[in-house]
């Protein structure tokens, strides 16, 4: 064996397989050999378990066994890259690419499948959306991982899908792309066969039988409907209702609602706000302040820096109840209560405590745009620790709103009415809005709650108070 080990080593082969730490030579006498030592690799099958370099023991030479790093480290990092470098596809030769359901937050699991946005053998970009997933919260967009042509559908409008679910095929190289109908659309009806030719049918001659007409009886009319009772309810025809699934939004906001309704002990308390002085200071400083700021100087802003300062002063209304604990707050996150066309959302305005009235304008501004364009994320939703909803922009006139959980309260505002109001001894017209605090009675007295309205009536009809923190 050890001579057929040197025979291959004199001839500048390579030996591979067995090794040489159990060949041990059979006669150690010394043997003239005029080979040069050559560096062999022991290795098994794969590359996956490089050993050491050795020499090859030859006649009067001992056998050294010397580790070789680099080339071990380069023949590891060979198999690595083998393996890693392969490309996600759905088939062998790397054309086509599948889209999937993206990451929706750590409190989404799943969503509804709610329209594609392309269709079967449409050309798309990179990153480009071609599905909209709806969830609780948000709608998300799944978008095409590389340019290509769109090969096929594998979900379904409709479909409960998970992050990371595969949506669509996409072929790079645009071959292999068939048109497959959308869930609402109807394939083509088939053309009904041609009906068989007729054929003939020979005429039998038939004998005549003579036949004595029989008198036939009169038809009796049906019987009238059975006239409705007096008592009997009329209901409309099935024909003129809609049936139509809600969506995971709605569903999720009637959720929380009802839950709200169900943990907290809702009580309501009012107050009237007269609005001369805001209104003034708006008009007055609207245009310096669009000229300065880039954005225009709002109602909300004021309404958002009274908030902040009356949870200032009243911190249990900043508060939360957490099992037989109350978490106090230290910072103001102020939801704002967005309406949509899908549903009603409440992006947070983080540390809205250290925000001036521009910083707020722009805020609320960029979170309304983005909750009307469906583009708003999760994150940008979640937390707040306080909301406020304006419902007077739609002409409410009075409400008590509900609760948004975890929270502990709620402010309402309404639209703002011209009434005659008692200035000085004198009655005069003042633009007036009715405000409205719903809070959790479990946490907050109604001493708190009244101090924290007050505060902010007091505030926006005097906004001076803000410069001046009394």
């Amino acid at each position: 064996m050890l001579g057929v080990l040197r025979r291959k080593a004199a001839s500048g082969a390579s030996v591979y397989g067995k090794s040489f730490n159990n060949l041990k030579p059979a006669v150690s006498a010394p043997r003239a050999s005029s080979a040069v030592p050559e560096e062999i690799i022991h290795y098994t099958r794969g590359l996956g378990n490089v050993r050491t370099f050795c020499h090859l023991p030859l006649a009067g030479r001992t056998m050294s066994l010397v580790p070789k790093r680099e080339v071990v480290g380069y023949l590891q990092q060979d198999v690595n890259m083998q393996i890693w470098s392969r490309s996600f596809s759905s088939n062998a030769d790397g054309d086509t690419v599948e889209a999937v359901v993206p990451y929706m937050g750590e409190s989404i699991t799943d969503g509804t499948l709610a329209v594609f946005l392309k269709k079967v053998g449409d050309r798309v970009e990179v990153d480009e959306a071609i599905a909209q997933v709806e969830t609780d919260k948000v709608t998300i967009d799944v978008n095409s991982p590389e340019a290509g042509v769109i090969q096929e559908f594998i979900a379904k409008e409709g479909d409960t899908v998970e992050p990371g679910a595969k949506v669509a095929i996409i072929s790079k190289s645009g071959e292999g792309a068939t048109h497959v109908a959308h869930s609402d659309e109807k394939p083509a009806e088939k053309a009904p066969p041609p009906p068989p030719p007729a054929e003939e049918k020979k005429e039998k001659p038939t004998p005549k039988v003579e036949t004595t007409p029989v008198a036939q009886k009169p038809k009796e009319s049906p019987p009238p409907p059975p006239k409705p009772s007096a008592t009997e309810l009329h209901l409309p025809p099935k024909e003129r209702e809609r049936r139509v699934a809600m969506t995971r939004l709605r569903k999720r906001v009637a959720t929380r609602l009802k839950d709200s309704q169900n943990t907290f002990a809702l009580l309501t308390t009012f107050n009237e706000v007269d609005m001369t002085n805001l209104m003034k200071l708006r008009s007055d400083y609207k245009d310096a302040f669009a000229e300065k700021h880039g954005v225009k100087l709002g109602l909300m802003s004021g309404f958002v820096k009274a908030a902040i300062s009356a949870l200032q002063k009243q911190p249990i209304v900043n508060a939360v109840i957490d099992g037989d604990d109350i978490i106090y707050r230290d910072y103001v996150d102020i939801s704002i209560a967005v309406g949509t066309p899908k549903g009603l959302v409440v992006p947070v305005l983080r540390n809205a405590e250290n925000m001036n009235f521009a910083e707020v304008e722009k805020g609320i501004n960029s979170l309304a745009k983005k909750a009307t364009e469906g583009t708003i994320s999760i994150d940008e939703m979640a937390g707040g620790t306080f909301t406020i909803s304006n419902g007077g922009v739609y002409g409410s006139l009075l409400s008590t709103p509900i609760i948004n959980p975890p929270q502990s309260a709620i402010l309402g505002m309404h639209s703002i009415v011209s009434r005659p109001m008692v200035v000085g001894g004198n009655i005069v017209p003042r633009p007036m809005m009715y405000i409205a605090l719903t809070y959790d009675h479990r946490l907050i007295d109604g001493r708190e709650a009244v101090f924290f309205l007050r505060r902010i009536k007091d505030v926006v009809e005097d906004p001076r108070r803000l410069l001046l923190d009394v």
